[in-house]
């Protein structure tokens, strides 16, 4: 059994105190961390607890897998290395202006012809 845990389903109000005071109660929280998004600062329901020794992480695990947090019964087991992801190749759409046209903000100039122009500005023939 790994000393590190996973924890999910949490409230999104949950911070990292909030973890170590609830798995305090089994024995010594070498750390804990609870994972937020980036963008708006919240959390993302999940986290990660490192207990001090083995034994207690599957205390830990025994005591609160299943157990309430502010409504929500917790997630508790033990943390598994992340997966690789695969490789999905260059990126595309968003703001980069990568596509055929190479608009967008950043991109490298919107569909311009050899000569700089845009076109024969001949407006539409039907």
């Amino acid at each position: 059994m790994g000393k590190k845990l996973f924890v999910g389903n949490l409230p999104f109000e949950a911070n990292d105190q909030d973890l170590v005071e609830i798995f305090k109660q089994v024995g010594e929280v070498a750390s804990a961390k609870v994972i937020m998004d980036r963008f708006t600062n919240r959390s993302k329901g999940f986290g990660f607890v490192e207990m001090a020794t083995d034994e207690l992480a599957q205390q830990a695990i025994q005591q609160f897998h299943g157990a309430d947090f502010n409504g929500r019964a917790m997630t508790v087991n033990e943390a598994r290395p992340m997966e690789p992801r695969e490789n999905r190749g260059p990126r595309e759409g968003g703001f980069g202006g990568r596509g055929p046209r190479e608009g967008g903000f950043g991109g490298g100039g919107g569909g311009r012809g050899p000569r700089g122009d845009r076109g024969d500005r001949g407006g539409f023939r039907g």
